[in-house]
C-alpha cells in the first residue's frame, strides 16, 4: 500500500512539474477533421464533353486536386502560364470550370499550381545570381497570386502555395514567408505546400500553414511484384519518421501526391521508370498491391489526413482506350485496372470505417 501511494505521488509530481512547453506541445497537436479521398485531376486539352465528376463520384472520391501548370524553359528565371499554347484545363478558364463542376457535385478541391521545367525538375531549380532569383520570384508571385484569387473567389477548400520547389524553399526562406503573407491577404482558406518526399523536413514554414503536404514517392521494395505484406514492412521506418515529425510540427500530414505506375518494380523508384514506361512490362498487380499497402498502413494513423492519388484522366474511356494507348496502360492512372477496384473498396465500400 505504501509503495502504491508513493507511485501516485511521483506520477502527480511529474505531471505537475512538466514544463509549460511540453504541455503546450501536446495541446497544440492538430488532428485532421477527415481523410481526404482525393484524386489528382489531369487537366484536359479541350473543354469537357461530359461532366467528369460523375466518374469521380463513382469511384468514391470526395476531393480532387486541380493543377494549373506554369512552365519554365530549363535554367530560365521566366515562368509562363495561362497562355494560348497551353491545354484548356491548365488555363484559368479551365481551372475555374473544373472547380465549378466539382463544387456542384459536392466534391472538395485542393488547388495545386505546379511549375513544370522542360527537361528538368522544379526541385533542382537553382540560380547563381540574385538577379535571376528575383526575376523568378517575381514571376512566381504573379503566377501563384493569380490562382490564390481564383481560390478565394470560388471558396476552394485548400490552396497549395507550391509544389516540390526544393532548392528555392531551402535557400530562399524569407521569400516564402513573405509569399505566404501575401497569399493570406487574398485567400482566407486553408493552406499547404507539396514537398517532395525527401525534403519535407527541410521546409521552414510549416507553422505558417494548415497541413504538411508530402508528394509521397518513398522507395520501398525493388522486386517486380512485391506482396502487400512486404510493402507494409518496408513502410514501417517511414511511418515512424512521419509520426515523429507530426509530433514535432503538430499539423496533420496529407499526401498531396501518391501513386504507382502499373509496371514491374513500381514500388521502388518511380521517377527512374517514367521515361521507360513503354519498355517495361505492364504489371497491374504490382500497382494494386502498392496502393493497398499504403492504405492499410496509413489509414489507421490518426494524424494522416488522406491524400491525392496520382493521377486521374477526365477523358479516359475505359479498357478499349487502354489497349490502344500503351502509355496509359503503364501510367499511374488506376482507371480500367485492378487498382480502380482497390480505390472503390477503400473510398466507397467501407474499408475506411
Amino acid at each position: 500500500m505504501r509503495i502504491f501511494s508513493l507511485l501516485i505521488i511521483i506520477c502527480c509530481f511529474n505531471f505537475c512539474c512538466s514544463t509549460p512547453s511540453e504541455k503546450m506541445s501536446l495541446a497544440s497537436l492538430k488532428l485532421p477533421t477527415e481523410k481526404m479521398k482525393g484524386l489528382s485531376f489531369v487537366a484536359p486539352s479541350n473543354p469537357f464533353s461530359d461532366n467528369p465528376m460523375v466518374q469521380i463520384k463513382a469511384v468514391g472520391a470526395d476531393w480532387i486536386a486541380v493543377m494549373p501548370f506554369g512552365f519554365s524553359p530549363n535554367d530560365s528565371p521566366t515562368i509562363r502560364y495561362n497562355t494560348s499554347r497551353q491545354w484548356w484545363g491548365e488555363r484559368t478558364e479551365g481551372t475555374i470550370e473544373t472547380i465549378r463542376l466539382a463544387k456542384e457535385s459536392d466534391i472538395k478541391v485542393l488547388l495545386k499550381p505546379h511549375v513544370w521545367i522542360h527537361g528538368s525538375w522544379i526541385g533542382n531549380l537553382d540560380f547563381d545570381n540574385e538577379e535571376d532569383w528575383i526575376k523568378w520570384e517575381t514571376d512566381y508571385t504573379e503566377y501563384i497570386l493569380t490562382y490564390a484569387k481564383i481560390a478565394d473567389s470560388l471558396n476552394v477548400d485548400v490552396f497549395c502555395i507550391g509544389t516540390e520547389v526544393k532548392q528555392s524553399v531551402i535557400k530562399r526562406k524569407e521569400y516564402w514567408s513573405g509569399l505566404i503573407r501575401d497569399i493570406k491577404k487574398i485567400y482566407e482558406g486553408k493552406l499547404t505546400y507539396a514537398s517532395n518526399w525527401d525534403a519535407y523536413q527541410m521546409v521552414s514554414f510549416w507553422d505558417e500553414l494548415d497541413y504538411v503536404g508530402i508528394d509521397t514517392y518513398f522507395p520501398l521494395v525493388e522486386s517486380k511484384t512485391p506482396s502487400i505484406r512486404e510493402l507494409k514492412k518496408a513502410w514501417q521506418p517511414t511511418v515512424r519518421e512521419l509520426r515523429k515529425f507530426y509530433r514535432k510540427i503538430g499539423k496533420p500530414i496529407v499526401f498531396t501526391e501518391y501513386g504507382y505506375m502499373s509496371v514491374d518494380g513500381c514500388a521502388y523508384k518511380n521517377w527512374e521508370l517514367e521515361n521507360r514506361r513503354t519498355e517495361i512490362p505492364v504489371n497491374q498487380k504490382a500497382q494494386a498491391n502498392a496502393i493497398s499497402a499504403l492504405f492499410e498502413v496509413f489509414w489507421k494513423e490518426e494524424w494522416w489526413g488522406g491524400g491525392f492519388l496520382w493521377k486521374w484522366y477526365p477523358d479516359y474511356r475505359g479498357e478499349g482506350q487502354m489497349r490502344r494507348a500503351r502509355f496509359r496502360a503503364a501510367d499511374y492512372t488506376p482507371q480500367g485496372k485492378i487498382a480502380e477496384e482497390i480505390l472503390k473498396d477503400w473510398f466507397k465500400e467501407g474499408k475506411l470505417k
